[in-house]
């Protein structure tokens, strides 16, 4: 078998294949994923571990989303889900033109099986374009991330700090949401190893065997 066979399951080849590093957890909020189509071959993303570690994740790829189809399901009583962006808020929004996010209140807060969680998975110029082309998101609440430790997402430079991956960012909003969790941690010391499985590749060879 040629080793650019890719995995089936982390879509990544073979000879790259992260699998051993998926840690499942049995997360109560629901996690919906969305990630721009750059980082779907990017062999530094994170995103991909995750879903396949969570298990009430969904994964969808694009720019624009039918926001109103995917989120449907909140108006049924069994199905019932308050939806909740992971995203900071931008008080530049008024000056822009645009509605200011909703309050996120406390009672939206105290049924974590209640709640759903949207991601954007990009840098943070592909995740503001999202957000701006997909102007029901920017009506959902925002969730903040409480200070937390310094990123371990040595394979990639952030922009700014604090920065942290799309696997680190969930992790800590979803500790925020459900309290901490041994599974998150366990999740937390896999994603060290994926990166420094990441670090191991000689420069001038990730890019040939990764990509």
């Amino acid at each position: 078998m040629s080793a650019r066979a890719s995995c089936t399951l982390c879509l990544r080849p073979r000879i790259a294949c992260i699998c051993r590093w998926i840690t499942p957890v049995a997360n109560e909020v629901e996690v919906l994923i969305l990630q721009h189509p750059l980082e779907v071959r990017q062999a530094k993303g994170s995103a991909r571990l995750l879903h396949l570690s969570l298990a009430r994740s969904q994964l969808l790829t694009g720019e624009v989303f039918d926001v109103r189809g995917l989120l449907a399901d909140t108006q049924g009583d069994a199905d019932f889900r308050h939806n909740l962006l992971l995203y900071p808020d931008t008080p530049q929004a008024a000056a822009e033109g645009r509605l200011a996010a909703p309050q996120l209140t406390p009672e939206m807060l105290r049924e974590p099986a209640r709640l759903r969680l949207i991601v954007l998975d990009g840098t943070w110029r592909k995740s503001r374009k999202m957000l701006y082309l997909n102007p029901l998101l920017q009506q959902l609440p925002r969730l903040s991330l409480q200070p937390t430790s310094a990123s371990n997402y040595l394979i990639r430079r952030a922009h700014r700090p604090g920065q942290l991956s799309t696997l680190e960012a969930t992790c800590a909003a979803l500790a925020q949401l459900e309290g901490g969790r041994e599974s998150l941690a366990r999740l937390l010391a896999a994603f060290d190893g994926f990166v420094a499985q990441q670090m191991g590749w000689r420069p001038g060879e990730s890019r040939t065997k990764l990509l």
